[in-house]
């Protein structure tokens, strides 16, 4: 009799352990899918501008870009007006001690 017992929890240990390990597996899919696979494809699609067809693509994308930017009233928000206004103001401070021959 204990040794019909002992299978039985062994073979109710085995289900348990397959039906977590299962599970386990698919939240991991999930968790790939909803979270890194699209950052990776946008990493992937960096690194092949060595193509021709991904150079065009990133033209494109950039132009599109620019073009939505032109279309606002204000491109800048303020706070990014100043720092390149600061950072003018320091290229034309370093720009004076250049000599011009």
């Amino acid at each position: 009799m204990n040794n019909k017992n002992n299978k039985s929890d062994i073979k109710k240990f085995l289900i348990k352990l397959a039906a977590v390990t299962f599970a386990i597996i698919i939240i991991i899919n999930v968790t790939y899918n909803l979270i890194f696979a699209d950052k990776l494809e946008n990493i992937n699609k960096i690194l092949m501008l060595n193509d021709k067809e991904n150079i065009e693509l990133a033209k494109d994308k950039i132009r599109l870009e620019i073009k939505k930017g032109l279309s606002k009233d204000k491109i800048l928000d303020e706070e990014d007006k100043i720092l390149i206004y600061k950072m003018y103001l320091k290229i034309k401070e370093e720009f004076k001690g250049i000599e011009v021959k």
